[in-house]
């Protein structure tokens, strides 16, 4: 029995999110172990905006998933974990999932037609 993989417009989310050197540090961080926002931000060396900006281009994609839990003292914090997403790319898998891409709108498909 095989899976189905993404759908094309899903794959192409996933891979333009995984594109970015500091998303893919993320996501590596994140595959040893949940974490929080701000020691997540220490452990990467960028500023908690910055990294908030990466971690909703990553959880849109379905790579990551937040949660919002309370610390003993009453703190909000916001923790994230890696979904259980697998990527395995060959031609074939990318010739299905190209059957799927919703078809381009706007003045950059009209040049093509």
């Amino acid at each position: 029995m095989t899976t189905a993989g993404p759908t094309g417009d899903a794959l192409v989310e996933m891979l333009a999110a995984l594109a970015n050197p500091l998303r893919l540090r993320i996501v590596a961080r994140l595959a040893d172990g949940r974490d929080y926002v701000s020691h997540l931000a220490r452990e990467i060396g960028v500023s908690r905006p910055l990294l908030h900006m990466h971690l909703r281009k990553l959880e849109a994609a379905g790579l990551i998933v937040g949660s919002l839990e309370l610390s003993d003292d009453g703190k909000a914090m916001k923790y994230y974990d890696v979904t259980d997403f697998s990527l395995h790319l060959t031609a074939s898998a990318l010739a299905e999932a190209a059957k799927t891409l919703t078809p381009e709108k706007g003045p950059e498909a009209e040049e093509h037609t």
